[in-house]
């Protein structure tokens, strides 16, 4: 018996319908996908007055961790400016550092914020915790040059989709429990936080084509966790997981009501609050994971994104400039 669905917004409906999709991802499959996970960030950066530095930092094992740094071109700005510290999503297999740029760029453009991108390794060449600790150490190389990049350490945003917003919940986890650095706020846009694929969410959206199906989203995590059996698996991969959080910071999540993170999206804003957490959740309905980066025309779109970015300067205490 086929479980019934939430219904797509008919927008999104009319727009996906020229989309060619996928029900499950195997090597082969990831191979032909990855070349078109991501897009290049030069046409993004044209006409917007942007400083851009490429610099590499190393992994405890060696490894270097490419990232990105995009500033606002110097002006008078006599205070230090927030930092949006993004991590981009592709289930854990694929994308890289200038996936779904154009959302913290839009924050660079509101806020004057700094933006710094990660290009963690990806699986199944790199598995278990190696993918959180690589987004580890680029926030502490931020942290620890702060000064230098002209960054308000107090005003350090850790912010990610899908699974980079599983990645930064994992890192929120990590830096709380290492007592550094401070984050000011999380933002986490459809996040990847649970690796049981057990909600009703998720077997909802399993069987057929979709932008991210339950089948879809076990080869991720099986690429990720390799030879680990379940109670191996460590929180900071799989954040779902964590019995406490307390202690995080202000967090804002949102989902598409048409989606397999749905359900362990909004059992993690509720356990922060459950904790004595602030979150901040928003289930857009009608939507598919990933439908704001996808078709960020679409008015549910550009209702989602503002909202996010409305959130962002009530946290910073500034107002957007348009």
């Amino acid at each position: 018996m086929t479980t019934a669905r939430p219904a797509l917004d008919p927008e999104l409906h009319e727009l996906l319908a020229d989309m060619p999709l996928m029900s499950q991802l195997s090597q082969e499959a990831l191979a032909q996908v990855r070349p078109f996970s991501t897009m290049p960030v030069e046409p993004l950066l044209e006409g917007r007055a942007i400083d851009r530095r490429e610099i590499t930092v190393s992994a405890p094992d060696g490894t270097p961790i490419p990232l990105s740094v995009f500033s606002p071109t110097k002006t008078d700005r006599t205070s230090a400016a927030p930092c949006v510290y993004w991590m981009h999503g592709g289930g854990m297999v694929m994308g890289d550092r200038f996936s779904q740029i154009d959302i913290p760029l839009e924050w660079l453009d509101e806020f004057g914020a700094v933006v710094v991108s990660v290009d963690y390794r990806l699986a199944p060449e790199a598995t278990g915790t190696a993918l959180v600790d690589d987004c580890y150490q680029g926030l502490l190389w931020l942290a620890e040059h702060s000064a230098e990049l002209g960054i308000d350490p107090a005003r350090i945003i850790v912010a990610g989709a899908s699974a980079g917003g599983g990645l930064a919940a994992g890192v929120t986890l990590l830096a709380r429990d290492l007592g550094t650095p401070t984050i000011a706020a999380q933002v986490l846009i459809g996040p990847m936080l649970d690796h049981r694929n057990t909600s009703a969410s998720s077997r909802q959206f399993s069987g057929g084509p979709g932008v991210w199906t339950r089948e879809m989203n076990e080869f991720g995590w099986r690429c990720l966790l390799g030879d680990l059996a379940d109670d191996e698996v460590p929180v900071y991969v799989s954040p779902a997981l964590a019995d406490d959080l307390s202690g995080l910071p202000t967090t804002y999540i949102d989902t598409g009501s048409a989606e397999v993170f749905r359900d362990e999206d909004t059992d993690y804003a509720t356990r922060i609050w459950a904790a004595g957490g602030q979150a901040e959740l928003h289930v857009w309905a009608g939507g598919f994971h990933g439908f704001d980066a996808l078709y960020p025309q679409a008015h549910i779109s550009a209702t989602a994104r503002r909202t996010r970015t409305e959130w962002l300067a009530r946290v910073l205490h500034t107002n957007p400039t348009a």
